[in-house]
């Protein structure tokens, strides 16, 4: 399917890795110039090489506001200002309520609301102007359902929704979508370390953990990067022009909300 986005710059922070680099990979391989975003320059020009068309890194950290202006500013002077956004950065450590201080509630803050929201301050003005943009934010499945032993990520990236939702609103008029996609237990080194915990807390191999967490899933296997890039660049194309302020959950059927 042709996506209608040929040509067209995206932003994909955090993007040398995972669900992200396979979105980047779905995007690039459409016809639109990606730009990503990460902390590792190593690890940013070898995803970028491994692209299907040529392509941009830009290095920065969007826990950093002197950092987010920056990757703005290298990504217009490298490729124009970015017609479609996707936003998406690793997870907050597990953990249940209790756990936590202050400062690791205030960095989870930073990493998985904050600094998506700025990123997205940051672009909009651009998308309206041209009169077309599409903003999608990676969260997780757990803003429909909180997960057991993650309390940060249930509540941060609730946070994120409540704006992105209410954002979706007020630009739905101008040509500009903002929609989330929600993975579910993916096996990638974000749930890899979810699993790990629950191994060492409830002293039990790790495959038994992973296992545990696979059979959890009616489609009984953990989903992969390759099942939830092409969700993203759907929701980034021209056919998705008329879908917004919503959740596509990419889940094997987890979670159980009938909305």
């Amino acid at each position: 399917m042709d996506l209608g986005i040929q040509g067209e710059v995206v932003l994909v922070l955090g993007g040398t890795r995972g669900l992200a680099l396979s979105a980047a990979h779905h995007l690039s391989d459409a016809g639109a110039v990606v730009v990503m975003n990460g902390r590792d320059p190593e690890k940013g020009s070898k995803a970028i090489s491994e692209l299907p068309n040529p392509g941009h890194f830009v290095q920065g950290d969007i826990t950093i506001v002197a950092e987010r202006a920056a990757i703005i500013e290298q990504t217009v002077a490298l490729a124009g200002a970015p017609a479609i956004l996707v936003t998406n950065s690793g997870g907050p450590p597990p953990g249940q309520f209790m756990d936590h201080d202050d400062e690791t509630w205030e960095a989870a803050l930073r990493n998985n609301m904050l600094g998506h929201i700025d990123m997205t301050r940051r672009v909009v003005p651009a998308m309206i102007e041209a009169g077309w943009g599409r903003i999608v934010n990676v969260t997780s499945f757990a803003v429909r359902e909180p997960y057991p032993n993650l309390v940060l990520a249930n509540a941060v990236r609730a946070g994120l929704h409540g704006a992105m939702a209410t954002l979706a609103r007020e630009v739905a008029d101008k040509g500009i979508t903002v929609n989330n996609a929600l993975p579910g237990l993916m096996d990638t080194p974000a749930l890899q370390r979810v699993y790990v915990a629950q191994s060492q807390t409830e002293n039990i191999a790790v495959e038994q953990a992973r296992d545990r967490m696979a059979e959890s899933i009616p489609a009984k296997r953990l989903g992969t990067a390759e099942d939830f890039g092409p969700a993203v660049a759907f929701l980034c194309s021209r056919h998705a022009g008329y879908i917004t302020g919503q959740n596509l959950t990419v889940d094997g059927g987890l979670v159980r909300a009938l909305l």
